[in-house]
């Protein structure tokens, strides 16, 4: 009696044949072999939520956004507010994979969040639990790094072997990438490059630490140095606190850059002193790392070459080795406050096709046991 291997084996062997080629048994993971396959993007920061499904060219084929829930409230809150983002988009798309940039800590594993500074995350093991509501494959990786992969992919760092970006917020984040892949670290925490010391004894940083880079180039940075000068009454002030009405507690970074596009001379200086200061970690950068171009990002690179002209000319200063050695481009980000949701829709795309591999072994199993079953029946009326 014929089997049920016997009759799925092809005919006239009864073992499949082994093909052989030339890229081997596995190929490399990849965004060049990824599928063409529409997939979600989360940025997750401290505001807000931010849900969309990009295509395979890194479109954006619908968005949606919310914000983020009280970060006193449990971990539960925050997943069940992504949940209900991706189940949105999934009545009106066909998804097969999702991926999720965090404000905080990733391991190298990218499934647990170390820390979260926004959120009360604490060693949370996001991936496992968002695969087991989602019923599709899940990345979790630091929103940096997913903003990173997304200039190299579609935007300002395209054709770059070795790109280095930093986001300028709230703080200073970064992503290093270096033949196609983010560099993570052994621990999976690379790039924090806002709390380099550049300044000894310097101004006190939330992370515990004095004189951190982002201490001195940051949104809070600029917003905390035209503050100090309002509060003192300096006279080059008072265009500044005219605009607020005197409500020192409206000066935002949105406000100064706003000012100084104006040609207001007390931003137009403040933006010179935390370009020079970025320029100055550039430069320290670039002698530890060697990249080809530095991508700035983040809410703060809004005032474009307010800040990036005399980050350039510090970087050239303080570069080691001027004159006698290249030296990297400095460019900004193109794709504005998308990019860590665009870039974690495009590295999930990289785990999709295990949603996909799934799948077609189900149905190949289906079809097998139909084969198997309409022989047998076949042989019975025989």
């Amino acid at each position: 009696m014929s089997t049920y291997r016997d009759l799925t084996a092809p005919i006239g062997s009864r073992r499949a044949p082994v093909l052989r080629t030339t890229v081997g048994t596995r190929e490399r993971r990849s965004h060049l072999t990824a599928p063409r396959v529409p997939t979600v993007g989360i940025d997750i920061g401290g505001t807000k939520v931010m849900a969309g499904v990009v295509d395979a060219d890194g479109n954006i084929l619908e968005k949606v956004r919310t914000e983020t829930p009280d970060k006193s409230k449990s971990p539960k809150v925050v997943e069940d507010t992504i949940v209900e983002l991706v189940l949105d988009l999934s009545d009106r798309h066909d998804v097969h994979a999702v991926g999720i940039g965090a404000a905080g800590w990733v391991d190298a594993d990218r499934n647990r969040v170390l820390f979260a500074p926004h959120l009360s995350w604490r060693n949370e093991p996001l991936r496992d639990r968002l695969s087991g509501r989602l019923s599709v494959p899940v990345l979790v990786d630091n929103d940096a790094n997913t903003a990173a992969w997304a200039e190299w992919r579609f935007g300002a760092g395209r054709g770059e072997d070795h790109l280095v970006m930093i986001t300028l917020g709230t703080g200073i984040g970064g992503a290093i990438l270096e033949d196609g892949q983010v560099k993570r670290g052994k621990f999976g925490v690379a790039g924090e490059f806002g709390h380099m010391q550049v300044v000894p004894g310097g101004h006190r940083c939330p992370c515990g630490n004095r004189g951190c880079w982002e201490q001195y180039s940051s949104g809070n940075a600029l917003v905390r140095e035209a503050k100090e000068l309002a509060a003192a009454d300096s006279p080059v002030a008072y265009g500044l606190i005219e605009h607020v009405k005197g409500h020192l507690t409206d000066i935002t970074g949105p406000v100064i850059t706003e000012l100084a596009r104006d040609g207001d001379a007390m931003c137009i200086e403040l933006f010179q002193d935390i370009g020079q200061w970025l320029g100055v970690g550039i430069a320290n950068l670039a002698a530890a790392l060697d990249p080809s171009c530095f991508v700035i990002g983040g809410g703060v690179s809004a005032a474009d070459d307010l800040l990036i002209g005399p980050a350039r000319e510090a970087f050239k200063r303080h570069l080691t080795g001027r004159g006698y050695r290249p030296e990297a481009r400095i460019t900004r980000a193109q794709l504005g406050p998308e990019a860590g949701m665009v870039g974690a829709a495009d590295l999930a795309r990289l785990v999709a096709r295990r949603f996909r591999r799934a799948k077609r072994r189900r149905v190949e199993r289906y079809e097998r046991y139909e084969r198997y079953t309409e022989a047998r029946r076949t042989q019975d009326l025989a």
